[in-house]
């Protein structure tokens, strides 16, 4: 006779701070599980507060409200009979723990902290907790007054234990844990645990969801057992984007797998497993399991509660949910789907009046644009299924009034065409190839799009430093110096971010909206961000940005997509057009391109940016790598010359990354000095040591390449 058991695991769009909104959107999962038959309900990492609280957690106001918040959730009768994992800090002996409190009817069974912190990239978890460094150590907890009050429980159990029910027990792990050499479930495995619960705060970034489905089908592989995993979705007021993919696994093979990304706040999947199967599955692996002998075990916590309660009897309706094969999607559907998503909670949790966007003609802005257009078909699609939160949410920000009681956002351009605003701000030095694209693609989106002229504005600034000094910058090509060329072009990049927040704030306004700015958007990608390749203040200097963590190759690849998917002819114009920002003038002999002017390729770029950050290369390790690398193609000498010219940009460009747009977290080589990419930013461009050892072995390669004899022969 089989022990069939529903599970249920949670994707939840949490917003940090937002202490009633997260509590009610908890509720609402809770009753979820329970209407599809769920004993077991597990939700995502400090899901209470909002996993990105950063320094918030500081505070003890925060500890107060999450308590105020669970104990609302203990008192409401809707969350009883069912086993609840929810996520939030907890101050112990006046040390902050990253917590699980485990609870059943009311009652709390557990307070288990988090053992192992995530304290890398995006990450400064010890900054504001103390991981539980004692495996298997358990206290007890004094409960705050009202806790105890209402559940009638003055202390509970605080620390490494497991859950025993009637007919199972429960482990849980959280986040980080599962990514360390060591991770709980195998030593829990060993002590009989056979359900694992995972809570998690997991951002997207390209490509890393494999890496992360691997570890999660993984830890059921080798030793059996049923695996929970629930994660954060959403933007919850960061630059990062938590990609859910709740799912749960049994024995390696997943039978629940939640959305990556969606427009739902709420999201439960549940699945249906047989404890017998994890049984069976461990016994064909016993030789396996032979460490138990040399395994320490854990405080069991009893629970008098059966998690199956059908396994003494038969029942047709109940069925094992099936094995199913895992949903990834390709990078170009990562960046259509991410930012669009993030750039959506970003607008409707601000209430701004939608999106302001510099459009110049070249890939960059159009990848952004696009994104925006993605976003707005999200919408439509969501709206069109009846999803009431984003039909409200959509409502405000149009600014639908009771004159359209029927409004609903079903098609994408028309509800661009109320919050997306374009403009094409063009110079001397602009194309008509590019004003046209600009135009073309407004229209195809449905944007609401502006295009001017504003020579008259450079000029007057000119002409003002001109009467201040009495001297006329001109551009290099008509004779200048490279200073008079650089300054010229400035000049344009940082008029058109002042102009860009004169018309975010003024374009509303002339709409005939009494009230509401725009959100200015950027559109610099990771690797002109990683090259400094841009002006400081100027239009890359926005609100936010969707694409300052996405490179060029990438983006690329994401238009030729968004080309077929989005059924949008005119992006083929934009991927065959050279980069260029257009801010020197143009003849018949040249043409100003982004490539050219940073002395490298944007393929490069990425190999220099991933070396520098992904592997933590110096100048010396990266040229020894990039050698071996490129020394078919290249003589050391010319890759050397690559490696000091980017390591010399980088370094005198540093200060800029102090100041860039927040943006979107999408690249693990991302230059963000908010706190991924903590680097001085004032350094010897030279790097002096390391350039001497470089020449030193390009000297020796020297030596021992053939030399090549030039005859002169009559």
């Amino acid at each position: 006779m089989g022990h069939y058991v529903t599970l249920a695991a949670c994707n939840l769009n949490q917003w940090a701070l937002d202490f009633e909104g997260n509590r009610d959107r908890i509720l609402e999962s809770i009753v979820l599980a329970k209407q599809k038959g769920a004993t077991l309900r597990v939700g995502p990492e400090l899901e209470v507060p909002g996993y990105g609280c950063l320094d918030h957690f500081l505070e003890h106001d925060l500890y107060l409200h999450c308590w105020e918040m669970y104990a609302t959730l203990l008192a409401n009768s809707e969350t009883h009979g069912i086993m609840l994992d929810i996520g939030m800090p907890v101050l112990h002996k006046n040390v902050k723990y990253n917590c699980r409190v485990i609870s059943y009817d009311g009652k709390i069974l557990l307070i288990r902290p988090k053992l192992f912190l995530a304290n890398d990239g995006n990450y400064r978890e010890m900054r504001f907790f103390t991981p539980w460094m004692r495996a298997r150590h358990v206290e007890r907890y004094q409960l705050p007054r009202e806790i105890a009050q209402l559940t009638g429980q003055r202390t509970v159990d605080f620390g490494d234990a497991v859950i025993r029910t009637l007919d199972t027990v429960i482990g849980a792990e959280t986040c980080e844990e599962l990514f360390t050499p060591q991770s709980p479930h195998i030593a829990m495995a060993l002590d009989g645990v056979e359900i694992f619960t995972n809570s998690s705060g997991s951002h997207h970034e390209l490509r890393k969801l494999n890496t992360r489905l691997d570890l999660i089908t993984n830890a059921t592989t080798k030793c059996g057992g049923v695996y929970l995993y629930a994660n954060q979705k959403g933007c919850d007021g960061d630059r990062l984007y938590y990609d859910g993919c709740a799912m749960i696994v049994i024995n390696g093979k997943v039978v629940a797998q939640a959305s990556q990304f969606s427009l739902e706040d709420v999201e439960v999947v549940t699945a249906t497993v047989d404890l017998e199967d994890v049984r069976s599955y461990r016994h064909s692996i016993a030789n396996g399991l032979q460490a138990v002998a040399t395994n320490a075990s854990y405080t069991r916590v009893y629970a008098d509660v059966e998690l199956s309660p059908h396994a003494t009897s038969f029942d047709p309706k109940i069925v094992p949910s099936a094995p199913r094969a895992i949903r990834y999607h390709s990078p170009e559907e990562e960046i259509a789907l991410g930012p669009a998503c993030w750039l959506w909670d970003y607008l409707r949790r601000c209430r701004a009046a939608g999106f302001f966007l510099p459009l110049s003609g070249g890939i960059d802005s159009c990848a952004t644009a696009v994104i925006v257009h993605s976003m707005t078909r999200l919408v439509a699609r969501a709206a069109a299924a009846g999803n009431a939160q984003v039909i409200s949410d959509a409502r405000m920000l149009a600014k639908i009034d009771d004159s359209e009681p029927d409004w609903i956002p079903t098609d994408p351009q028309d509800f661009a065409s109320r919050i997306f605003h374009t403009c094409f701000m063009g110079t001397e030095n602009s194309s008509t190839e590019t004003r046209s694209r600009a135009k073309e693609l407004a229209a195809v989106i449905g944007s609401y799009h502006v295009d001017f002229n504003m020579d008259t504005l450079v000029s007057a600034v000119v002409s003002l430093f001109e009467v201040a000094t009495g001297k006329r910058p001109i551009f290099k090509i008509f004779g200048g110096s490279q200073t008079e060329n650089l300054a010229l072009q400035n000049i344009q990049a940082r008029l058109r971010m002042v102009l860009a927040y004169l018309f975010a704030q003024l374009l509303p306004w002339v709409r005939g909206r009494e009230y509401g700015g725009l959100l200015v958007l950027g559109s610099a990608n990771v690797d002109e961000c990683l090259r400094g390749y841009l002006t400081k203040y100027d239009c890359s200097s926005a609100d936010i940005n969707p694409i300052g963590g996405i490179s060029k190759t990438d983006l690329k690849r994401f238009i030729a997509y968004a080309e077929t998917e989005f059924e949008m002819p005119i992006l083929h114009d934009f991927l065959t057009a050279t980069p260029t920002a257009e801010l020197e003038p143009i003849t018949k002999d040249y043409v100003q391109s982004d490539e050219v002017d940073m002395g490298m390729s944007y393929d490069e770029l990425s190999i220099f940016g991933r070396l520098r950050k992904v592997d933590k290369c110096g100048p010396y390790s990266m040229f020894i790598k990039l050698y071996h690398t490129w020394g078919d193609r290249l003589s050391a000498e010319e890759i050397a010359e690559k490696v000091k010219r980017f390591y010399f940009f980088y370094a005198i460009n540093r200060h800029k990354q102090t100041v860039l747009t927040p943006s979107y977290h999408a690249e693990a080589y991302s230059p963000d000095d908010n706190r991924f990419d903590l680097r001085p930013f004032l350094i010897n461009p030279r790097f002096p040591w390391a350039t001497k050892k470089i020449d030193k072995v390009v000297a020796e390669l020297k030596k021992s390449e053939p030399q090549l004899v030039d005859l002169d022969i009559e």
